[in-house]
């Protein structure tokens, strides 16, 4: 009779005709398999027994976050000890983050003794080329070179700067360890060897013999190059003049 009365009800079509609702005619189908019992106390079961599984849902996930809370330090785990024992001399330190007075050292202020003729040397970088620097400070005017070597040996081009002045082909290196600048303008610069600049040479004058009157004369000596050395100064102190 249960199963009949849920099959046929009025609410849906207003009439009293057969309506088929396939959700209560399964849930009807489940009440009919359990003669005797009343609907209403199978609801009270199936509420009880959703209510009960929710409970268990609900403190499982409470035990669960009260576990995570817990403070578990690795220091204190015997096993993570053993484990990092065996790597505590092989871990290397984190490396320093490079700035870029660690990529490109020759940026920076020069004073030097050697060289009257030059004031306070400022070195910066160009705008668009981070491997052109800019030279100010010296005779010959503001300058450019180009790196060809890190961390910083650079060739001097034969230029025209913006003074109008003709500069000859020359090097530049700047030795981070002993905070040397070396300027060599005058001499080709030497791929292989760009310290080869700053060798005295060997010949400074050459003897030429005349053939027809046997004389010997002396050949003029090439112009010597230009030769700057000065040391890095900390550039928050230093004023450019």
């Amino acid at each position: 009779m249960e199963l009949k009365r849920l099959l046929y009800e009025t609410g849906g079509c207003g009439k009293g005709e057969f309506c088929f609702y396939p959700q209560k005619f399964i849930l009807a189908q489940y009440f009919e398999l359990m003669p005797g019992v009343p609907i209403h106390s199978l609801k009270n079961r199936i509420m009880k027994k959703t209510i009960g599984s929710v409970g268990v849902i609900a403190l499982s996930l409470c035990s669960l976050a009260a576990f995570s809370q817990q403070s578990w330090e690795a220091q204190k785990n015997a096993t993570v000890d053993s484990i990092s024992a065996k790597y505590k001399d092989k871990i290397l330190a984190a490396p320093v983050a490079k700035t870029t007075s660690s990529i490109f050292p020759v940026l920076g202020v020069y004073e030097t003794s050697t060289n009257p003729e030059a004031g306070k040397l400022l070195i910066t970088a160009d705008e668009t080329n981070k491997g052109i620097i800019w030279v100010e400070g010296l005779p010959q005017g503001r300058i450019k070179a180009l790196l060809t070597r890190s961390p910083a040996t650079y060739k001097i081009p034969a230029q025209q700067n913006a003074e109008g002045k003709a500069v000859a082909e020359g090097t530049l290196i700047y030795d981070k360890e002993q905070n040397i600048l070396s300027i060599c303008i005058g001499k080709a610069f030497n791929s292989q060897d760009p310290a080869m600049a700053f060798m005295a040479p060997a010949v400074t004058e050459e003897a030429v013999v005349n053939k027809k009157s046997k004389t010997k004369t002396k050949k003029p000596a090439a112009p010597k190059p230009w030769v700057y050395t000065g040391n890095k100064v900390v550039q928050e102190t230093a004023v450019i003049n």
